[in-house]
């Protein structure tokens, strides 16, 4: 049994170049290799397949009958080689695989339904598979190929995924439009203060956020009066009651039946960032829906793409504010 390791490539190449030119000479000329190099690995592909492979006549060089039958064969080997290493073709309205996201319920209301919305439009065999952001999986989950893209913080995200900034994130104040305090256009410290807040708390303190820090270093406090675990409740909260809630600006400010006014205190925002693994990060389907997700968050122009974590950004905190 011959040993295929003694076959490469080159071997190949030039036994389908001989099959074509029946020529030595112009077999090198060809590949743009010399004479006695072709000779060599002639010789070296007569041991491997047993056989001569070609005979001298009067005008050149003639297959032996194990060559013709290798012709063929060949051809289809160097066209599958070639083959495997161009990209795939992709086109969008023919793909059709499952694209699995983490995502929190912000991401998901800011970014993902914006992003499907255009997804659908575009390639609509491509499947949507949400999962909640687990951040001390994130990678593990990347590693078995549980996920495609997680939507994270710097803070959270692992070092060693490729990331892209998706946008800063601001706060405003959010109040049902019919709020007594909607029409004058803007708040002032004390009225803020004065008035009921709404809070979302994933974790830690229920009743405190990243406002009330601003606040205490301002010497001031607000009343919360209630606390919930997603924001795709707040603003059914928020129109039906005189509550006022800070919220992301992204998450409140199309929403119809609300009002938005700046904070009467500064309240630092967060960052968001598309991350993924190097699994996919060549891979032509994922490169084109990672583009999308770009252009949706309109980060084409200004989004900065790496390896690792993002520069330092402001923190999502784990509270609304």
């Amino acid at each position: 049994m011959k040993d295929i390791r003694a076959l490469d490539l080159n071997l190949l190449r030039t036994l389908d170049a001989l099959l074509d030119e029946r020529s030595v000479t112009r077999t090198a000329e060809r590949l743009g290799f010399t004479q006695p190099a072709v000779s060599g690995m002639l010789t070296r592909l007569r041991e491997s397949f047993d056989d001569p492979l070609f005979v001298r006549t009067q005008r050149g060089i003639v297959p032996t009958l194990r060559a013709t039958e290798l012709a063929g064969p060949i051809k289809q080997i160097l066209s599958d080689v070639e083959t495997l290493l161009q990209p795939s073709a992709f086109d969008p309205l023919t793909a059709e695989f499952t694209l699995n996201i983490a995502a929190t319920d912000y991401t998901l209301q800011a970014v993902v339904v914006p992003f499907l919305a255009k997804l659908r439009r575009q390639a609509p065999g491509i499947r949507i598979a949400i999962r909640t952001v687990e951040d001390d999986r994130v990678q593990m989950q990347f590693e078995r190929g549980e996920l495609d893209l997680a939507l994270m913080t710097p803070e959270a995200a692992p070092p060693d995924l490729h990331a892209r900034r998706l946008f800063d994130e601001t706060y405003v104040c959010a109040l049902r439009t019919t709020h007594p305090d909607a029409a004058a256009g803007s708040i002032s410290l004390d009225r803020f203060c004065a008035l009921d807040h709404a809070l979302v708390s994933y974790a830690g303190e229920r009743f405190w956020g990243v406002t009330d820090d601003a606040l205490t270093r301002s010497g001031r406090k607000r009343r919360v009066v209630l606390t919930v675990t997603s924001f795709l409740v707040l603003g059914e909260v928020l129109r039906a009651t005189d509550l006022i809630a800070v919220a992301p600006r992204r998450l409140v400010s199309c929403v119809d039946g609300l009002t938005t006014l700046e904070p009467p205190v500064e309240i630092p925002g967060f960052t968001k960032l598309a991350v993924w693994h190097e699994r996919t990060h060549r891979d032509p389907g994922h490169r084109w829906v990672r583009m999308l997700l770009f252009e949706t968050c309109g980060c084409l122009q200004t989004g900065q793409e790496f390896g690792g974590m993002a520069a330092k950004a402001l923190p999502e905190p784990e509270t609304c504010a």
